[in-house]
């Protein structure tokens, strides 16, 4: 049996409530937990999950106690810096890392929303000074078909039709940043799940990122190139991290998904014409042409 089909059999309550006791002792035993130096914070439906798992086989880089995105700086930050400290592991852990392994450890997390809420960036850089973020960056075209195959298949996209849902998407999502900036406590369902276009102009995000938390503290990914050159790619993020190559990795693609709804020719040309200006932009920060404009 599977790692995967034996998580799927344990009841779903039974994990409930695993989850929420881990989650009330790691509250208890913050002071003695790591802050992570490094966040994952971006885009979403750009292979985080597949970054992430990479990461977690470092010996030096330590994932989340009980799962990969804490979401504290977008949804949960009414929860306070002790819940937050609570997901990561231990001082003690990473002392004895360190001894076996000479290096200093880095607990991260990876929360792709990071990127998009108009107040997260502001909270992580306040709150863990120093932070390093890495962002990946695919086909914007293709990560918004992605994105809406994703919400359709988790039940939180009622508009099955991806031109549709692209059509109802600035309605769905007018003056919702503004109310988000306005209010710290409001939630948006329609911004962090409906925003298909709107997550692809990158540099809109990366720009005001970079002034909260420094140009030097962000690298930014081509999602293609990690994944027909996942060797070279992970070789940046280490050298970003200031950490060396130890061990074998894996590099595999995680939750890709199949496309229920059709996209027109005429659309694709359209959101790729929309894109341009965008991607030219983006150049910059990859250091060449995007791999989709190639």
């Amino acid at each position: 049996m599977t790692q995967r089909t034996l998580r799927e059999r344990i009841p779903t309550q039974l994990k409930a409530v695993v989850g929420h006791s881990s989650r009330t002792f790691g509250r208890l035993t913050a002071s003695s937990r790591m802050l992570p130096g490094l966040l994952v914070c971006g885009g979403q439906r750009c292979g985080t999950t597949s970054l992430y798992r990479a990461l977690a086989q470092h010996p030096a880089i330590l994932k989340p106690v009980l799962h990969k995105g804490v979401h504290y700086f977008d949804t949960n930050y009414q929860r306070g810096p002790a819940w937050y400290r609570g997901h990561f592991p231990t001082q003690g852990t990473a002392s004895r890392i360190a001894d076996r392994t000479g290096l200093a450890p880095v607990a991260f997390e990876s929360s792709p929303y990071y990127l998009y809420h108009p107040l997260a960036a502001a909270r992580f850089a306040r709150d863990l000074p120093g932070v390093k973020v890495i962002v990946l960056v695919r086909d914007p075209v293709e990560r918004a078909w992605s994105h809406h195959a994703h919400e359709v298949a988790r039940g939180f996209e009622p508009i099955a039709d991806f031109a549709e849902a692209v059509e109802a998407e600035a309605g769905r999502l007018e003056g919702v940043e503004e109310r988000l900036r306005r209010d710290p406590a409001l939630y948006s369902f329609d911004h962090q799940h409906h925003a298909y276009t709107a997550r692809g102009r990158y540099t809109d995000f990366l720009e005001p990122l970079a002034a909260h938390v420094g140009r030097d503290r962000v690298l930014v990914l081509d999602s293609g190139e990690f994944f027909t050159r996942p060797e070279d790619a992970f070789e940046r993020v280490l050298r970003f991290l200031g950490l060396p190559w130890i061990g074998e990795f894996a590099f595999a693609r995680h939750n890709a998904r199949g496309r229920p709804s059709p996209m027109s020719p005429r659309l694709r040309e359209s959101l790729t014409e929309h894109y341009g200006p965008y991607d030219e932009r983006l150049a910059e920060w990859l250091g060449g042409v995007p791999s989709w404009r190639r």
